[in-house]
């Protein structure tokens, strides 16, 4: 419940702000889409955290390229 809670917020991040800002991901796929892949498969505790972690990660001196949900 909690997790399906975190993936209507990630996905109102994907329809809301992020359409209007200008694209800036340095990885594939994006914070939002690796968060609610994350959450469908490890739920609200492991999900979120690995989506914390991704988001934590996304700054100009971290990495980029190919990081899936592993």
């Amino acid at each position: 419940m909690i997790a399906r809670a975190l993936i209507l917020v990630a996905r109102a991040w994907q329809v809301g702000p992020s359409r209007i800002l200008p694209p800036t991901c340095r990885y594939a796929p994006s914070c939002s889409a690796y968060a609610i892949t994350a959450l469908a498969r490890y739920g609200a505790l492991k999900g979120g955290w690995l989506a914390l972690k991704r988001i934590a990660r996304c700054h100009p001196w971290g990495g980029c390229g190919h990081d899936p949900v592993p």
